[in-house]
């Protein structure tokens, strides 16, 4: 089952995204390089509650 998660900025602490995650095959934290609007350039998001 799919749940949805909340990626936010590494710099700002902005919570910028939502997206979802299979939660029985990936269990640990996501972390991804998107765009951040507050920063104005791509930094490094990760995932929380």
């Amino acid at each position: 089952m799919r749940e949805i998660i909340t990626l936010q900025c590494n710099d700002c602490k902005n919570r910028n995204y939502t997206t979802t995650k299979n939660r029985k095959k990936h269990s640990d934290r996501m972390e991804t390089k998107k765009f951040c609007k507050s920063c104005r350039k791509h930094t490094g998001h990760k995932e929380v509650k």
